[in-house]
């Protein structure tokens, strides 16, 4: 059949050659010793001479490269291509070098595929391509091998250390028999040893096409020796690669197999206690988390020596603790914030009423948390009386900001293991109070409340107020340390807020890292607002009646905060309005009423006697009782000092309970009395004809602090001049042996106080100037200030004639 086919093709090809226009074929070798033949590209296959090895084809060229070839002396010139993925390859696509084989077989298989079997006769080079359809076909120059008459000693050294770097190749390689070497060996000719050893080897085609293309035995028995000793270190490295995944999994399979008899034995002791599973869901979500490399290394660490011992022992109670507590912690988890400025405002303004320097704060922070993806959380401190709200504000704060809100008392704490937690040396370690409240708020930046800081204490166990010094600076709470973790966990991302109702007793270190900002008491306008917007419509859902039930007009108000309560801030008039509201649920209960209406003339029927009363404006001018303005820590409130002339030795008396610094101050301006007595019309020698007692009401109460020095001055020459000191004016300001007048603290609340008792001009230091804005506009109005400097002007404001 085959042959047939033959003569048909052979009797067909001149005809469609001229019918392509294609000159008659050459003979097979012309006057230069050039040979023609057709030419098949292989794909990923390079053949060297005296190489018999067969392979497929399939396109349509070289089919008919093939069969033009059988038709003829069965010579073919084979050349690998340069990219084996070139289905139609030109003859840019394949090499110049090649090798001149003979078709020894040919086999048709199913699919349109011809299976060949070749063996290789000598190099060639492409000298001319004659056309390229219907097959390629070429002119090529065959390339005789080297001979020798007697193998020079450096051949015959190359050939020795291919033959040794092959054997060595073959021991190394496994998929490679070293059964083959023996009949490598038995090449005595160089060039075709080389070209043996490389036919032999598993490299790429690039490689095999450079031996080819290597005329000199000498560098073609060094090209393939230098790729013997690469390919020997790459397999070197395979092996030890290779070895080192065996050993792996030889050590896992022993540990399953070992893990597997300790199940057995557990469950032949009656021990259901498993662990494989929790440490399996340990390290999956470990690998969720992503920590740092050092901490995920350490918690692995701890993982592993869970495995390794009995669960039921104390030791794993211990590292299951610790494991759980690392895996819960919120690392990487952060919560998005509101950064709507309008809703932020809105919420703080529903919760709370005043406390704008706070507000004002917070979105502040929003707003550069707009602008600055990085921004550091801020470290707030508010300073101000009990129940004005601070605790509620940082509640209201993480409403705005839409975080989660954490809580942590620090009154009483004296143990610095509070702050930092126990070493895990000791039996029942725990994590501090942070670290346990970043674990239950679950994320990496809640508001973080820590309240009552101005009453931290500290004993043997360690000061706690110093190592918040670290949780509270901006620069080292990036890592804090809790002595339980052992690892450094992020509170840079935390809004801390502190609360305290002086300062006084928070140390200074503490204090300088905090953001201050005072919260003063509300003035009677603003407690009536906040009573009728928050505390009625509470305690009335509290008590489970409607607003039409009970009636608590403003004037009851203002009644209950004058008369029944005394504070800077709502949190006994909350108390107050509660028990309206329980009186009122009563009455509706046992009388069958719709509607409770509370008045001033019936609020002593449901409260009782008025507790609380106010010093008033006097009712005259009197001589030697001056009204001075003091600060308590429920607030503002009036003094009326007292003085009084009667004869003497000279001595000074002092009663009231005074302090030391009022005692210093009164001193003080009765030296100053004494060197301006002339000016003032007091005789000279009053301080050894005369006693002078000064005494300030309230005697149970202790006072203190220099803010009384004018007041005791101006009451002291009132009494020895014997000029009255005006009503309607109140005043405040410390005074120095030479007359000036100092500035001092609690400006807003000494004001509200005067007010309330009807005051209408007040006298202080010109220094305080500033702080007038602080006051209520609606306060400022009906009130006159005389900004004083020295006690001359507070005399000639306060005295009469």
């Amino acid at each position: 059949m085959i042959d047939d086919k033959k003569k048909e093709r052979e009797t067909e090809e001149p005809a469609e050659e001229d019918r392509r226009g294609i000159p008659e074929e050459a003979p097979a070798e012309d006057m230069a010793g050039l040979k023609t033949m057709p030419l098949i590209p292989l794909r990923g296959l390079t053949i060297f001479p005296y190489m018999v090895l067969h392979f497929d084809i399939g396109r349509e060229k070289s089919i008919s490269a093939m069969e033009k070839a059988m038709m003829m002396n069965q010579l073919v010139f084979l050349s690998a291509q340069v990219d084996p993925d070139t289905d139609l390859p030109t003859q840019e696509d394949f090499y110049r070098v090649g090798t001149i084989a003979k078709i020894k077989q040919m086999l048709r298989l199913p699919g349109d595929t011809i299976r060949v079997l070749v063996e290789g006769i000598s190099r060639g080079r492409i000298e001319e391509m004659i056309f390229e359809v219907p097959y390629f076909k070429c002119r090529v120059q065959e390339i005789a091998e080297e001979e020798f008459d007697e193998l020079p000693p450096k051949v015959v050294a190359l050939m020795r250390t291919c033959l040794s770097s092959f054997e060595e190749y073959l021991e190394d390689n496994p998929k490679a028999s070293t059964d083959i070497f023996p009949s490598v060996a038995s090449v005595d000719q160089p060039g075709r040893l080389a070209d043996v050893i490389t036919s032999h080897m598993d490299i790429k085609t690039e490689d095999k096409q450079s031996v080819l293309e290597a005329f000199s035995v000498e560098e073609r028995l060094e090209l393939v020796s230098n790729i013997l000793v690469k390919e020997i270190e790459i397999l070197s490295i395979e092996n030890e690669i290779g070895t080192k995944v065996r050993n792996q999994i030889n050590k896992t399979q022993r540990e399953y197999y070992l893990r597997e008899q300790l199940r057995a034995i557990q469950a032949e002791l009656g021990q259901d206690e498993d662990i494989g599973d929790e440490i399996q869901a340990w390290k999956k979500k470990l690998k969720k988390l992503k920590l740092p490399a050092k901490i995920n290394e350490k918690v692995e660490r701890e993982i592993d020596r869970m495995s390794k011992i009995q669960p039921s022992s104390p030791e794993g109670g211990v590292i299951r603790t610790y494991v759980e507590t690392m895996l819960d912690l919120p690392w990487n988890k952060l919560s998005k914030d509101n950064k709507d400025l309008k809703k932020a405002a809105q919420i703080l303004d529903e919760d709370h009423y005043g406390l704008e320097k706070v507000k004002e704060r917070v979105l502040e922070y929003l707003a550069v948390m707009e602008l600055s993806k990085g921004m550091k959380g801020p470290i707030l401190c508010m300073v101000g009386p009990p129940g004005t709200g601070k605790t509620s504000i940082a509640k209201s704060i993480a409403r705005a900001l839409d975080r989660q809100f954490v809580r942590m008392s620090l009154g009483g704490v004296r143990d610095e293991a509070e702050i930092r937690g126990h070493r895990r040396t000791y039996i029942g370690a725990i994590p501090g109070r942070i670290i346990a409240s970043m674990r239950e708020s679950g994320t990496m930046n809640p508001v973080f409340l820590f309240d009552e800081v101005d009453k931290i204490g500290n004993d043997f166990r360690g000061d706690p107020a110093s190592a918040l010094l670290e949780v509270l600076d901006p620069e080292q709470n990036k890592d804090f340390t809790d002595h339980y973790l052992e690892a450094p966990f992020d509170l840079s991302k935390v809004m801390f807020i502190t609360t305290a109702n002086t300062t006084d007793t928070i140390p200074r270190p503490l204090l300088d890292r905090m953001e201050v900002i005072e919260v003063g008491g509300y003035t009677e306008e603003e407690k009536v607002k906040i009573a009728q917007r928050y505390l009625i419509p509470k305690k009335l859902k509290e008590h489970g009646l409607e607003p039409e039930n009970v009636s608590i007009p403003e004037s009851v108000l203002r009644c209950l905060i004058n008369n029944y309560t005394r504070e800077s801030g709502v949190r006994n008039l909350e108390r107050e309005t509660a028990t309206l509201c329980r009186k009122a649920a009563r009455r509706i209960v046992e009388e069958k009423r719709d509607c409770i209406r509370f008045t001033t003339g019936n609020l002593e029927n449901y409260l009782g006697k008025k507790r609380h009363r106010y010093d008033m404006i006097r009712e005259e001018n009197e001589v030697g009782v001056a009204t001075g303005l003091a600060w308590t820590i429920v607030g503002g409130d009036t003094l009326s000092i007292e003085a009084i002339v009667v004869p003497g030795a000279g001595k000074l008396v002092l009663t009231g309970q005074l302090g030391e610094i009022m005692q210093e101050s009164a001193k003080a301006g009765v030296s100053y009395i004494r060197s301006r007595s002339q000016e003032l019309g007091i005789p000279e020698d009053f301080y050894k004809t005369r006693d002078l007692h000064i005494h300030i009401p309230e005697g149970a109460t202790p006072k203190d602090g220099p803010s009384a020095g004018v007041t005791m001055c101006t009451s002291a020459v009132s009494a020895l001049s014997g000029r009255p000191v005006r009503k309607d004016l109140a005043m405040t300001g410390e005074i120095t042996l030479r007359g000036k007048v100092l500035p001092v603290g609690g400006i807003r609340e000494k004001v509200l106080a005067a007010h309330r008792a009807g005051i209408n001009r007040v006298l202080l230091p010109r220094e305080n100037e500033k702080d007038i804005e602080e006051i209520p506009a609606n306060v400022r109005k009906k009130l006159e200030f005389v900004l004083i400097d020295h006690v001359d002007q507070v005399l000639k404001e306060a005295l009469a004639e």
